[in-house]
């Protein structure tokens, strides 16, 4: 435990009027007003310490390639895995300790510069873990434009120009720098602690016993009822009675609940009972618009006869576009009942964040974009904010504007560039930016204070499908530019607020995340354009061998995402008529992930707080670090050979309700499903 940490830890703690503490001393210091900020935060800061050493750069982007690849190579599994920083915050921690107690303390100097550096410059401290920490999260928030790789190589098998494909990743992931410049005068708004997200199969539950990763016990009683089996799966169906064994059920889809506040916790879950045990009954048992003629919960899409959407019939092969006489001759679009309502609920969730955030924080926003710049704004500054105004200096505004100027310009290459692969014109990307710029303030303060984000992703795909129908890749990409570097920008001002309570200089904290993301985006790139390359039939489930995990199921949704909104079009699929995760999650990761999170963020945190303070995010790091390390090693050892463990039972990694999926409209048929008469 570093000094500043011990310094924090020794003080009694006692909340008063004016959200202050007494030390040990008895002296009344400021204090931030969130408790859990105050349970976990240093207020004392040595600016002296060494940040950028070389300890930080060799762990930090060690553990920055290391966690990009292995978050890329999993997201192609059955369950979309991933392994938080924190993970590597607890490898790096030893290791630091190490090179610390070993290298020597020699200065070296760089050829041709008058620069020098040290190898051990002295104590591992805390700053530099928390720059290595940083380091780390680059790794870990995923690059969504990969999934436009992937539906156009896997999915529609066609080319794509690798120069484009790294563009794509780049721009995507960098312009966020730009709108986090704009809006880092907003970050004393709100806070909350975020935590890690994870998870990997075990080798048990992974390799020898998949099925533990979802129990449905009802299908095992009624094996030939179609309604029973909707009702009790928890991957096809409603869940009733599922739970699962496996923390990546947990955790795989909505992240740790260990790091989600309660309220958003019980927020999450009563729209998912509405949602689930209400409405969609209501409506696939009254069978509104035919809903009966297909899954009550799929991703997929469909004809009028019941069969999976053939998006062969009705692209123009050469120009990649919409053939409309094809689909006038062929069929229209259908969803599932449960897929059309997320959809639906994932508008009302935007529209709401914009008139919470206007009715609620519009005023505080509005005091603070006026005084930001006068002495008036220090009302506003807790001890942390005015730490760091003495010791350090600010990040100059032209670094934020040179990263947009120069992102925005390699965007309008990719995008006009390489024949148009990509579909989107120029001023589609401009739009994209706009409509990002626009949104993150209020999606921005939802964050805070929930640890959850809403997307744009539905917003941004139904505006381009009416404005530019009927090409895929232009869909996505203006997707992916509009949704992405909203992201980002939250990601990056979520790290700046980790570096601001831990008294990171604001200028190494940019740089960190700014090489960060580039090594990050290379990476994952690389990943998965080997993987594509590599493995025959990668997210083709039907083409796959038994026991095989490369399903690709949260690029399935991309890819049919991009036949509802980019080649059918919203116009065509609603007429004139215009929760976010489901699917690809089931109803099983939510159950799973409740039960966690009340068990460990209500009962816990009220009845042993001391006890979650100290142990739960550490918990949840332990959960992530084992699985992963475990999941790395039956792949390379086992599964890269095409060993996926013994044929029996329990290696399916389904929860045995084959005919979860069928439909139960009379007369549809459906291969493997009982026909209804």
């Amino acid at each position: 435990m570093t000094s500043s940490t011990e310094d924090a830890v020794h003080q009694s703690r006692v909340p008063g009027k004016d959200e202050s503490i007494i030390d040990m001393k008895g002296d009344e210091v400021n204090d931030s007003p969130i408790e859990q900020v105050r349970l976990t935060v240093p207020i004392t800061d040595d600016p002296s310490q060494p940040v950028l050493t070389f300890r930080t750069w060799l762990l930090g982007l060690a553990s920055c390639v290391l966690l990009s690849f292995v978050n890329q190579f999993f997201a192609y599994r059955s369950n979309q895995l991933s392994v938080t920083a924190v993970s590597a915050q607890i490898v790096t921690l030893p290791l630091g300790k190490l090179m610390a107690s070993t290298l020597p303390k020699k200065q070296i100097k760089i050829p041709l510069t008058k620069w020098s550096f040290s190898l051990n410059p002295g104590p591992f401290n805390l700053k530099e873990h928390v720059l290595i920490t940083i380091f780390a999260s680059a790794g870990t928030g995923g690059v969504y434009a990969v999934s436009i790789i992937t539906s156009v190589k896997a999915f529609y098998r066609r080319p794509l120009h690798p120069v484009a494909a790294m563009l794509l990743v780049q721009t995507t992931q960098m312009l966020g720098y730009g709108w986090a410049g704009v809006f880092r005068k907003f970050w004393w708004i709100h806070h909350t602690c975020g935590g890690p997200q994870t998870s990997f199969k075990s080798l048990y539950s992974g390799y020898l016993f998949p099925s533990l990763s979802t129990i449905s016990f009802i299908c095992w009683i009624w094996k030939d009822s179609v309604t029973a089996q909707q009702i009790g799966s928890g991957l096809n169906g409603l869940g009733i009675g599922s739970f699962g064994l496996d923390w990546s059920t947990v955790s795989s889809f909505l992240g740790t609940p260990l790091a989600v506040p309660f309220f958003a916790i019980a927020n999450t879950l009563g729209g998912f009972f509405l949602l689930m045990y209400i409405i969609v009954p209501i409506a696939y048992w009254t069978n509104a618009f035919d809903a009966k003629k297909f899954p009550i919960f799929s991703a997929h899409t469909f004809d009028n006869a019941g069969q999976t959407y053939n998006i062969s019939r009705i692209l123009n092969q050469k120009t990649f576009d919409i053939d409309l006489d094809a689909y006038k001759a062929y069929s229209k679009l259908h969803l599932s009942v449960l897929f059309a309502f997320a959809y639906g609920l994932g508008f009302a969730a935007l529209m709401a964040t914009i008139s919470h955030v206007a009715l609620f924080e519009g005023k505080n926003i509005w005091k603070l974009w006026r005084k930001t710049s006068s002495a008036v704004k220090d009302k506003y500054a807790d001890v942390h904010t005015r730490l760091m105004k003495k010791n350090y200096e600010v990040v100059p505004q032209w670094w934020f504007v040179a990263i947009l100027v120069v992102s925005v310009a390699l965007s309008l290459l990719a995008v006009e560039g390489f024949n148009k692969q990509l579909q989107l014109p120029w001023w589609g990307l401009l739009f994209a930016c706009a409509i990002a710029l626009v949104f993150t303030l209020p999606i921005g303060v939802v964050q805070a204070t929930t640890n959850m984000q809403m997307g744009l992703n539905v917003i941004s795909e139904f505006i381009i499908g009416y404005i530019y129908p009927g090409r895929p890749l232009a869909n996505v990409t203006f997707k992916t530019y509009g949704y992405i570097s909203m992201a980002q920008a939250l990601f990056f001002l979520q790290d700046f607020k980790l570096g601001h309570y831990m008294k990171i200089p604001p200028k190494s904290m940019f740089i960190v995340q700014f090489v960060g993301t580039i090594a990050s985006s290379t990476v994952y790139f690389a990943t998965a354009w080997w993987l594509l390359s590599t493995v025959d039939n990668i997210c083709i489930p039907e083409l796959l061998p038994e026991g095989s995990p490369w399903t690709c199921p949260g690029d399935g949704v991309f890819y049919n995402a991009s036949i509802i909104w980019g080649v059918v079009g919203p116009l065509r699929m609603f007429g004139n008529l215009a929760t976010s995760s489901m699917p690809p999650a089931g109803a099983v990761h939510y159950l799973s992930w409740g039960v966690v999170g009340i068990f460990f963020n209500f009962y816990i945190y009220r009845m042993y707080k001391a006890w979650w303070a100290r142990h739960n995010y550490i918990l949840s790091a332990g959960l992530d670090a084992g699985v992963a390390f475990m999941g790395i090693i039956v792949f390379f050892s086992l599964q890269s050979q095409n060993i996926y463990g013994p044929q029996w039972w329990g290696l399916d990694s389904t929860d045995h309700c084959p005919i979860a999926n069928c439909p139960t409209a009379p007369g549809i048929v459906v291969e493997g499903c009982p026909v209804v008469n």
